[in-house]
């Protein structure tokens, strides 16, 4: 089972209110970010294997979590 709202809530800093559910979650991420970066959130959400290596997997996340801390994102997020 895929748990997109606490992978959120490790990545976000600062939450000021709940997130929205989880189909809604996702609706919004598929828009927003790319298929990589939505795949990488899915896929670390789920621990499964991301068949790259260490360097590219920490660079991928710095920069997803770096879009998911943007504040016009964080609101449409959010309730």
């Amino acid at each position: 089972m895929i748990n997109i709202r606490e992978e959120l809530e490790g990545h976000i800093r600062k939450l000021v209110r709940p997130l929205r559910d989880e189909d809604e979650l996702k609706e919004i991420l598929k828009v927003k970010l790319t298929k990589k970066e939505y795949k990488l959130l899915l896929k670390s959400a789920t621990n499964e294997d991301l068949n790259m290596d260490l360097e590219r997997f920490e660079k991928a996340k710095a920069k997803l979590t770096k879009k998911l801390n943007q504040e016009k994102l964080k609101q449409k997020l959010m309730v």
